[in-house]
């Protein structure tokens, strides 16, 4: 009875423990070339593994489950997702898997520029292109007005070869900008006008500006579980960054900017202004609690050609954030969480008259990679930032004069320009940068597995 029982535990235990060896074969659907450095993602009950093709397009593990998930990405390739049941019974199992090329299914035909070359991206002999924003999956949304832009605009998606959709704004427009979750909104004189896009069709929402401006956007950037936001404010030489959990809704300082001579000004204005302001600011003091010195220097001190308004920007990539504070001349490193990592000096903003520093520094959304912009008799320059170092080792001219609106997408710079003394309404350019950095690696921490 003892061996019958020994024998029934070891076949279960096999059983159990039993386990295949999955070989998966990644190849290209037209050229069957083998695909390299392919991320598969495996995803079998609450064990997730993440390895890499090799030379040959091969991933080989092992394998417990009898039902796995699967994702394939690459950043050539459309992305793969299926599942697969798996025969224990087999010691190995083969699987071959054909990835279609991203850029045949979606451009046709790739035109490729030439470094520091202008190309059009978009013109038109009826409206002008006042503003714009590049969409995730390459589209884009203008701002465009026939003859003055507080007479009339209208809002058009561009998926570059055609416009395929068209909207008139009711309202007065300013300027079109976008949230921290990549989403545009049109900033109108007394509102704020959130911008819907499905496939071809274009629809908006009316947010009131004030709303906008408390809840949406102090939200500088994000990741999957955080949301990075500050407490800026026009009229104040001091704020800070904070880090907010949106997993159990708690919050904490990532750092705090200060411009100490222009705060030591702003708080001094008090003793220069007339008797009846020192009043009404003590007046003013009781029923807020707000600093007199404080209130002066909102109200008086924000008015004269001294003061200047904070300039720090945040930026997230990868598991990093990257705060650049200039009144302490670093560029200081903080993980996904908001605490502090290291520090580089930077200096580039340094003798503004002699570089032309713009206080503008300009995040690629495709790759990451962050650049200051320069201005030199009427010309822009693009200072790639070295974050390892704080510095900038060169600068790209862009060619043409006057450039204005500039954003950089995909190593390519963006920017509104019409010919001096030309006829021709203001086009959408871009300029390619001599850099071929690759797509940023945003690391997610909630993943959910769809089976197809």
């Amino acid at each position: 009875m003892k061996q019958i029982f020994f024998l029934l535990f070891i076949v279960t235990n096999s059983f159990v423990n039993a386990q295949s060896v999955i070989e998966l074969s990644l190849t290209d659907k037209k050229s069957d070339e083998p695909v390299r450095n392919a991320i598969v993602t495996v995803s079998s009950n609450d064990s997730v593994q993440r390895l890499t093709s090799n030379y040959y397009g091969k991933v080989i593990f092992n394998c417990r489950e009898r039902r796995s998930s699967f994702v394939i990405t690459h950043r050539k390739y459309n992305e793969k997702k299926f599942v697969r049941k798996i025969n224990q019974t087999e010691d190995t199992i083969f699987i071959s898997i054909e990835l279609e090329y991203i850029r045949e299914q979606s451009l046709g035909e790739i035109v490729v520029s030439a470094p520091g070359v202008p190309q059009i991206v978009y013109g038109s002999n009826r409206v002008h292109v006042s503003d714009y924003e590049i969409l995730k999956d390459g589209r884009l949304v203008l701002l465009a007005y026939p003859k003055q832009l507080k007479k009339g605009s209208e809002l058009l998606i561009y998926d570059g070869n055609k416009v395929v959709g068209q909207f008139e704004v009711e309202y007065k427009a300013k300027e079109l900008i976008h949230d921290y979750r990549g989403n545009a909104h049109i900033v109108c004189e007394d509102k704020v006008l959130g911008v819907h896009i499905d496939n071809k069709t274009i629809g908006l929402s009316v947010l009131d500006r004030n709303y906008y401006a408390k809840y949406i956007s102090p939200i500088v950037d994000s990741n999957a579980a955080k949301l990075y936001f500050s407490n800026y404010s026009d009229d104040y030489p001091s704020f800070d960054y904070f880090c907010y959990d949106q997993a159990d809704s708690t919050y904490s300082k990532i750092v705090g900017i200060t411009d100490d001579l222009m705060m030591e000004l702003y708080r001094s204005e008090i003793k220069w202004v007339d008797v009846r302001a020192r009043i009404w600011a003590k007046n003013q003091e009781r029923k807020t609690g707000v600093d007199a010195e404080i209130i002066v220097g909102a109200n008086y001190f924000t008015q004269s050609l001294y003061y200047k308004e904070l300039y720090a920007p945040l930026f997230h990539r990868n598991d990093t954030v990257f705060v650049f504070d200039y009144y302490k001349d670093e560029l200081k490193f903080f993980n996904k969480n908001g605490e502090v990592l290291d520090s580089v000096p930077i200096y580039h903003h340094y003798n503004k008259r002699r570089t032309g520093w713009q206080a503008n520094v300009i995040q690629d959304r495709v790759t990451g990679q962050v650049y200051g912009v320069f201005e030199r008799a009427g010309y822009t320059y693009i200072g790639f930032i070295d974050t390892k170092t704080g510095e900038i080792n060169e600068q790209i001219k862009l060619k043409n004069r006057y450039a204005h609106e500039i954003q950089i997408n995909g190593n390519s710079v963006y920017y509104i320009y019409r010919p001096y003394e030309s006829a021709q309404k203001k086009f959408l350019y871009k300029e390619r940068l001599p850099y071929d950095f690759g797509g940023v690696n945003v690391l997610k921490e909630n993943v959910v597995w769809e089976e197809k």
